[in-house]
């Protein structure tokens, strides 16, 4: 079973969460939190394997909640639920250790498969969002050419990768699992799993989120992703 913690200010919503999550056969609610701080105090009770999680609330944020709850206790995924479609708030989201996106207006179906793919280790972003990723990909690359990587990545380190790493890099930051990936290239897990622990090494990370956020910073995010 998928243990799942639902945190957003609005009854309402949390009911129908729950309704929903508690009718799939592989997913249970074990909890609920109207703001960050009692998210916090209840991840730590509960120890669920996912926290569904609002950004807006009105005491102590969805950011700051998924910053302490990411760090307290990292084998819980944060998938962040909320209204702002925009990219802004999904790169805040990620850089707090969010694992995923999803905008409250998906279909029932999205959120569930979302939720699932978390728990297997992927990283989910929202379509809608990853569309403004890919227009500002775009606008940095210019006309026929390649995104140039910042100078500065907020204290991750940059350094030359292999082809196969950088492609490795760029799957992950798509959201693919790690069987997936190995499906793709025709590697094994093992071999995969090798690649993502150099790439962490190299580039001084610490989580599949670091990763993402990396990726996007120097523009391995393709456009035809």
């Amino acid at each position: 079973m998928i243990r799942l913690l639902l945190v957003d200010d609005h009854a309402v919503v949390r009911t129908g969460l729950r309704m929903l999550l508690n009718a799939q056969e592989d997913m249970e609610v074990v909890g609920e939190a109207s703001d960050g701080d009692e998210a916090l105090e209840k991840a730590r009770l509960f120890h669920p394997d996912v926290v569904l999680m609002d950004l807006s609330m009105p005491f102590g944020s969805g950011l700051e909640a998924t910053r302490r709850i990411t760090a307290d206790l990292p084998e819980v995924k944060v998938l962040v639920l909320t209204m702002h479609d925009d990219e802004g708030y999904l790169k805040k989201a990620l850089e707090n250790g969010a694992s995923g996106y999803v905008v409250k207006s998906a279909a029932d179906a999205e959120l569930i498969t979302a939720i699932r793919a978390v728990v297997r280790g992927g990283v989910v972003i929202d379509p809608g969002v990853a569309r403004e990723l890919v227009r500002d990909w775009r606008k940095s690359a210019g006309p026929g050419g390649a995104a140039q990587p910042s100078a500065e990545m907020g204290g991750v380190r940059r350094t030359a990768l292999s082809p196969r790493e950088s492609e490795v890099l760029r799957m992950i930051a798509l959201g693919h699992t790690l069987p997936e990936i190995a499906q793709k290239l025709g590697l094994s897990v093992k071999t995969v799993e090798t690649h993502k622990a150099h790439l962490m090494e190299k580039l001084g990370l610490r989580s599949r989120s670091d990763l993402v956020r990396y990726a996007i910073k120097n523009g391995l995010v393709k456009p035809e992703g």
